[in-house]
């Protein structure tokens, strides 16, 4: 970000400047998102060029972010001392807090494999890792531009940086020990590699075979040691109504279970004869077939599970393939529990697809105390070459801010395991099998049972982002009350130009003839 803060000081007004980040955010974020055209492309009968327009909306949108961090940096440092190494990072975080995304990518992502660097989410939530990027980038522009008084913002932005690495090097080793000492589980991952356009739900031709494929590859897991598998989103190929089984007897070739003695959490698309539309959910069913409990997804994808405002403009039903968009939201955050083979009842905390990305739904679960986060995910409609690993990039803050273990079961990848300190333990593969077929797969690994939301974030939840929105809210209005003063206080002294000024006036009215000439003198 340093050459875009020697542009925001660079740029002949504010509205240039502004402009300019504004571009640079598009970019950003053109750059990252660049998988929604192909998106568009398979989900849409719109024309290439209606496509690539709304992703340059979308980029140009989300790259708002940028646009407000430019206006108000440029306000604060017109008029002012202050160093860059201060109100970047407050501009940052309070726009990226305040400006609400389709999806949700803070530039925190860019950190994700830094472990070191990211602990200090528990305190934060990943928007200070935000800050932290933003204190290090202003502190080196600092370094460039004040040369004699650089002295100040350069201890302050190595101190911070220092702290808050020393910092993450001390919760690695303290939650490594609580790990080490902790219960460990034994979880096996299911990844069906289903294409989107060949689910069951919507081939009951196939259902049989994607059902047998998930019950081979769980008895492989409970025969290497598994004690918990995880199915992924909507994996189970048959629509629920009823009961939360479907009513099947265990001899049913439809039955979850498949005879294999272990228990499972397994994404479902279920209904109710009383309503319309159905729910995305997951199930957690004891060794033996009992349905221990269920979560409905809560936060829905827009455009692919519900239409925004679709009351209101009835043809963006057309923006979506037929059966999109009537899905409905669940009504409470809950936890699923589960029995290991001693009979001992564990909590998960549970997120369907990028709900493991939203920092305030997995606080909400967080703090319900379970000992496990586990997320359900269907990424084979964006393919796999970019949003599966972003996907994995944003799941590992939430290990981190609530300090507990997280496993991922994905469709087609990439799925893992990641320990509280948000490090992927292991991971698979992402797969496109709309484009390249390929067979059912699994991931086994050992994870420590941490209760989660014990952690200042999981208390007190967003309040550093709200610190730093106050924090710029004050300065800009400091800046704009002296901005008025200064303005106020040229106008009403007189000086050399304003005596000059009047004594023309007097001339003019002199040599007009006062009144002759219907000009009023005042």
């Amino acid at each position: 970000m340093v050459p875009a803060m020697f542009v925001i000081d660079g740029a002949k007004t504010r509205r240039s400047a502004a402009l300019l980040c504004w571009w640079t955010g598009a970019v950003v974020h053109g750059g990252g998102f660049h998988w929604l055209i192909d998106l568009l492309r398979r989900f849409t009968e719109l024309p290439g060029w209606v496509c690539f327009l709304l992703f340059v909306l979308f980029s140009a949108y989300q790259g708002t972010v940028f646009l407000l961090f430019g206006w108000a940096v440029r306000t604060l440092r017109a008029r002012s001392d202050l160093p860059m190494v201060l109100i970047a990072p407050l501009a940052m975080v309070s726009f990226e807090f305040l400006v609400p995304f389709l999806f949700p990518c803070p530039l925190a992502i860019s950190q994700a494999w830094h472990p070191y660097v990211i602990q200090i989410a528990d305190l934060t939530g990943r928007l200070g890792v935000t800050a932290l990027l933003f204190v290090v980038n202003g502190a080196i522009y600092d370094v460039l531009t004040l040369r004699d008084r650089a002295l100040v913002p350069t201890l302050a932005g190595a101190s911070v940086l220092l702290a808050a690495l020393f910092y993450g090097g001390v919760r690695i080793a303290q939650i490594d020990r609580q790990a080490a000492a902790s219960p460990k589980l034994t979880v096996g991952v299911v990844q069906p590699n289903v294409a989107y356009d060949m689910k069951g739900v919507l081939h009951p031709e196939q259902a049989q075979e994607q059902l047998a494929a998930l019950h081979q590859r769980t008895s492989e897991l409970y025969k290497r040691g598994a004690q918990l598998v995880v199915w992924s989103e909507a994996s189970y190929p048959y629509y629920l109504t009823g009961s939360p089984t479907g009513g099947f007897s265990p001899n049913d070739l439809r039955a979850i279970q498949g005879g294999v003695p272990i228990p499972l959490v397994v994404g479902v698309n279920a209904g109710s004869p009383y309503e319309t539309g159905g729910y995305n959910s997951a199930l957690s069913l004891h060794a033996g077939g009992e349905v221990l409990g269920r979560y409905d997804k809560m936060r829905l994808l827009a455009f692919g599970e519900h239409i925004p405002g679709i009351g209101f403009f009835p043809w963006l039903h057309k923006l979506v393939p037929k059966g999109f968009g009537d899905m409905i939201p669940g009504r409470e955050v809950r936890t699923l529990p589960f029995k290991d083979s001693d009979g001992h009842v564990w909590q998960m905390g549970v997120a369907i697809c990028y709900e493991d990305i939203v920092p305030e739904h997995l606080r909400q679960t967080g703090v319900l105390h379970p000992q496990l986060l586990v997320n359900l995910t269907n990424d084979t409609w964006f393919g796999a070459k970019t949003e599966p690993w972003q996907h994995l990039a944003l799941a590992v803050f939430g290990s981190v801010e609530q300090r507990t273990s997280l496993v991922r079961a994905v469709n087609s990848g990439v799925s893992g395991f990641i320990d509280p300190s948000g490090r992927v333990l292991r991971r698979t593969y992402a797969v496109d099998p709309y484009f390249h077929p390929a067979p059912a797969d699994t991931a086994l690994d050992t994870i420590p049972l941490l209760e989660s939301g014990h952690t200042v974030y999981a208390s007190l939840g967003n309040s550093f982002a709200y610190v730093c929105v106050c924090a710029t809210a004050l300065l800009l209005g400091f800046k704009f009350r002296a901005a008025g003063a200064r303005e106020v206080k040229s106008y009403v002294k007189p000086d050399a130009f304003a005596a000059t000024a009047l004594k023309n006036m007097h001339a003019i009215e002199g040599a007009c003839g006062k009144g002759k000439l219907g000009i009023n003198p005042s």
